[in-house]
């Protein structure tokens, strides 16, 4: 794990107004935290880039936007009432409580861990000879390392498959696992513990009913498939594109803002026939992973991680993972859930939810690929990807923050290198011209070297100039965030010159 990083990506993010502890004046609220004035831009284009890609780009696929109180009935039929719990182990000694198939998993990050530190070993001896599958596959440390892996993933999904908390409880003990807090292997049994939250509804507590927070955004598109199908004369395949809060009672709330128990999530279901699952699976997975790259994450930040323990409603999953600053962690899911969740609400609801094939002449259910990316977890990805420290030849450093540029909170900052002499007010002039288009920063306080390198710190692609050349020749110096280049464009030429480096249209 790269803590330092990790600690630098938190202050970075509260320091620049990106995300702040909820209730802060408070003491705070654990596992909770509030966007800022800079965040809440990032997680707006975060979610225009989603939006425009899945739904605009798509003439099959649509958006919705669905309550998160739902009719209780919901969540039987879905299986999160009988079904949606975690494994749930304390240790003795520092009373901290930990979910057990997250211990097992980091277990396996530490032995793969050892297998990259042999890889960079082999790598130092052989040089440009060095062959990395010759040398997996024959390298004696590695070759046990894997076995080690593969026992230890058998017999996880086996456990898990039957749900034998016992067996899970036993791996736990036989791999050595100690409490990351206090090194002690004193640990409880395994339980399940339900992740849902429970409300009231209704203003009087005799009177009202017992209601749940939405745990996924998914159950809402999946009870307006219909709705959906029908007002929209969709044929399948089509799908249907939602983002939105969801509400989970984590039994750990870790990391930042990775773990929460307020989350925000991209989704979208993808109903097709069914025998079309497998091809349209291995569809989703490479558009998807296209969709991250193109924002400019090296392939080797990204990797597809098959689960080992498949949902009840799952016949195939696979997720996306990041290396975060604390090892790779799953981004996205990509899941063929079958016919199971339509199914489910068919039968409880008892409401027809099939679709009538013209071509085939016939009605079924259909089955579904879902894509499903954590927002804010997402937004942790850039952060991490994006935050660096730079050595400058000078001698001197500076903190930037390389976001791709249609994401960046602000486009444009707008410094005049004086307040006086009418250079703030040609500054104003052009901040006015451009703030309908793209957000931009005005700033007029500290050393014109001091704002550029705040506004670095910020992600801003474009520092704009207006210096005393300006009343004069009306173009400006405008320097570039990454190369930190500069170059003179004349104030009219503006507009188009910003917008060829920021379109999001870029993207595609």
């Amino acid at each position: 794990m790269n803590e330092e990083h990790f600690k630098k990506i938190i202050s970075h993010a509260k320091e620049f107004g990106f995300i702040f502890p909820s209730s802060e004046i408070y003491d705070g609220l654990g596992a909770t935290y509030d966007y800022g004035q800079n965040g809440v831009e990032l997680k707006n284009n975060i979610k225009k880039y989603w939006w425009r890609s899945m739904v605009q780009m798509n003439e099959n696929i649509v958006g919705i936007d669905s309550a998160i109180f739902m009719h209780p009935n919901t969540w039987k039929a879905s299986g999160h009432i009988d079904a949606f719990n975690d494994p749930l182990i304390d240790n003795k000694d520092s009373k901290k409580r930990y979910r057990a198939d997250i211990l097992i998993e980091d277990h396996i990050q530490k032995i793969e861990n050892k297998i990259n530190k042999e890889l960079i070993k082999g790598k130092k001896r052989f040089g440009e000879d060095f062959n990395e599958a010759e040398f997996k596959a024959t390298n004696p440390n590695i070759i046990r390392r894997n076995k080690e892996i593969k026992k230890i993933e058998e017999e996880m999904e086996l456990a898990f498959k039957n749900d034998d908390l016992n067996a899970i409880y036993q791996l736990i003990i036989n791999l050595g696992i100690t409490c990351p807090l206090s090194g002690s292997k004193n640990w409880t049994d395994v339980r399940q513990f339900n992740l849902m939250f429970k409300t009231e509804l209704g203003s009087v507590s005799g009177e009202s009913s017992s209601i749940f927070l939405r745990p996924e955004t998914a159950q809402g598109i999946f009870v307006n498939y219909l709705n959906v199908q029908k007002t929209g004369r969709k044929k399948i395949p089509f799908g249907i594109a939602q983002i939105g809060k969801a509400f989970r009672n984590e039994i750990i709330a870790r990391q930042f803002i990775f773990r929460m128990r307020e989350f925000e999530q991209m989704e979208m279901q993808f109903f097709i026939t069914p025998g079309t699952q497998e091809k349209w699976y291995e569809f989703w997975k490479k558009e998807r992973m296209k969709w991250h790259k193109a924002l400019g994450i090296p392939q080797e930040l990204l990797r597809f991680h098959d689960h080992i323990k498949l949902a009840h409603y799952a016949d195939a999953a696979s997720d996306i993972e990041f290396k975060f600053p604390f090892g790779f962690k799953e981004l996205e899911g990509i899941h063929s859930r079958t016919d199971f969740d339509l199914k489910q609400h068919e039968d409880l609801s008892k409401k027809k939810l099939r679709y009538f094939d013209p071509e085939k002449n016939e009605s079924y259910i259909p089955y579904v690929i879902e894509t499903s990316i954590g927002l804010d977890r997402m937004f942790l990805a850039l952060l991490a990807y994006s935050l660096k420290e730079e050595e400058l030849e000078d001698g001197s450093s500076r903190t930037v923050l390389s976001l791709p540029y249609s994401l960046a909170p602000n486009k444009a900052s707008i410094l005049p290198l004086v307040k006086k002499d009418g250079l703030a007010e040609k500054a104003k002039t052009i901040f006015n011209s451009l703030k309908t288009q793209y957000n931009c920063i005005y700033d007029e306080k500290d050393s014109i070297g001091k704002r550029y390198r705040r506004n670095d710190a910020l992600g801003t692609p474009f520092c704009i100039t207006i210096d005393y050349d300006t009343l004069k020749d009306l173009a400006v110096t405008v320097r570039e965030r990454d190369t930190m280049s500069q170059e003179r464009i004349k104030i009219d030429d503006l507009n188009n010159f910003i917008d060829s480096k920021v379109n999001m249209n870029l993207l595609f």
